[in-house]
């Protein structure tokens, strides 16, 4: 079992930003590629974004492409979502997972570890 920490979500007015972190101790040992993913009410869950191993590949939903950032610090296990620009389609639970292995995935059933979630909300 791989124990996150998933923290950052909250209630934000549109326009405005969020930054989601995600630490977790076995983060480099072995190595995980990591994602973002998101659920809203009644709906399935969306790939997000990810991040390879040494943080040089990453992947984007659609959705979010342009206003989201992945990106990680191995010396902290750490992976984190810089959210701008956000919308009131953007409120979801957004949880982070892991894979063994380099190429950031976008499909949730590649992935092998998930956290419990944070919840983002976007309303003014």
């Amino acid at each position: 079992q791989l124990p996150f920490v998933e923290s950052g979500g909250g209630l934000v007015q549109p326009g405005g930003s969020l930054r989601l972190s995600c630490a977790a101790a076995g983060f480099r040992a072995p190595p995980y590629s990591i994602g973002w993913f998101r659920q809203a009410p009644g709906k399935e869950r969306e790939f997000v974004a990810a991040v390879s191993i040494g943080g040089v590949r990453n992947n984007y939903g659609e959705s979010v492409k342009g206003r989201f950032t992945i990106s990680r610090d191995n010396a902290k296990n750490s992976v984190y979502l810089q959210m701008n620009r956000l919308k009131s389609e953007d409120t979801a639970v957004y949880y982070c997972a892991a894979r063994k292995g380099d190429y950031p995935r976008t499909t949730q059933q590649d992935y092998d570890y998930w956290g419990q979630g944070t919840q983002v909300t976007v309303s003014s």
